[in-house]
């Protein structure tokens, strides 16, 4: 059986589309397309309905998932055992960050790193998505978390701080409280960006204040620096178009983090841009309140 035509079924099985499943493995859709036709037509089988929501597993597809699953996990296995012995510095190395680390504060660093490593070609993965490190989907994740797995090796990268921020042109103040704050404009949040402990209390004190939402930090910050209202922000955020005007002590730290599969981490070119990412991270001065690695 070709692996190739394996792998594929377990991609659109994990996405339930083609396009996912082409995003997965870094191929285009017809690729994906016309493997998963190889695969029905080589075990005469349909293993999905083509459904307008998407590819759904039918009664033979379940069948041969729980058993593909278990194949796919021993090829990740080996690939990471072999991958384990790689002691060169070139190749590729996945990366994966939010919006706001990807767009602000990896491309200077991984120009420098590039620099010095031209032989490690790295992939900057952006967003918060859970991708899978142990199916090597990412060999590098960035994330903000209180809880890391405890199956990935986990190196804290900072404790960022919360602050409340305002375009540039917003005079100074001295200090906010409670009821100073609910007589200016505020940038509330919106969906799962809610439930982060500085919006639920903004939410519970503040929601008459709140002129406009957002379920993004980009776009709370960006609308703060076109005047719109304050935003509540962790200090990863602040840039030259923002002021900050106080320290929200209602918003808990932010914990950032570095995970990786604990195969990977003798890999030469992994070790090597996370020992550049951890001393990047501790040395910007951007990031107020470091990790302890």
């Amino acid at each position: 059986m070709d692996w190739n035509l394996l792998h594929s079924f377990l991609a659109i099985a994990r996405n339930g589309s083609l396009n996912g499943a082409a995003r997965e493995l870094g191929v285009n859709h017809s690729t994906i397309f016309r493997r998963l036709n190889l695969f029905e037509d080589t075990l005469s089988l349909r293993l999905f309905d083509r459904l307008p929501q998407g590819y759904k597993l039918t009664q033979a597809g379940e069948e041969l998932l729980r058993q593909a699953e278990q194949i796919g996990d021993a090829f990740d296995a080996l690939e990471r055992q072999f991958t384990g012995q790689d002691f060169r510095p070139r190749g590729v190395v996945r990366i994966t960050a939010p919006n706001n680390i990807a767009y602000h504060y990896l491309p200077a660093w991984l120009s420098q790193f590039k620099a010095l490593y031209p032989e490690i070609k790295v992939e900057l993965i952006v967003g918060n998505q859970d991708l899978n490190l142990t199916r090597r989907e990412a060999d590098i994740a960035i994330r903000a978390t209180a809880n890391p797995p405890e199956h990935l090796i986990a190196r804290k990268l900072a404790d960022i701080n919360w602050g409340i921020y305002g375009a540039i042109e917003f005079p100074p103040v001295t200090g906010f409280d409670v009821n100073s704050l609910r007589h200016q404009p505020l940038i509330g949040a919106e969906g799962a960006m809610a439930n982060l402990t500085a919006f639920r209390w903004q939410e519970q004190h503040l929601k008459d204040a709140i002129v406009a939402r957002a379920n993004d930090l980009n776009a709370m910050a960006a609308m703060a620096e076109y005047g719109m209202g304050l935003a509540f922000l962790p200090d990863d955020q602040q840039n030259p178009r923002l002021k900050r005007l106080d320290t929200l002590k209602q918003g808990k730290q932010s914990h950032l983090w570095l995970l990786l599969h604990p195969d990977l981490r003798k890999v030469e070119r992994v070790k090597l841009l996370v020992s550049h990412l951890q001393r990047c991270f501790s040395e910007d001065p951007r990031l107020s309140s470091r990790g302890d690695g």
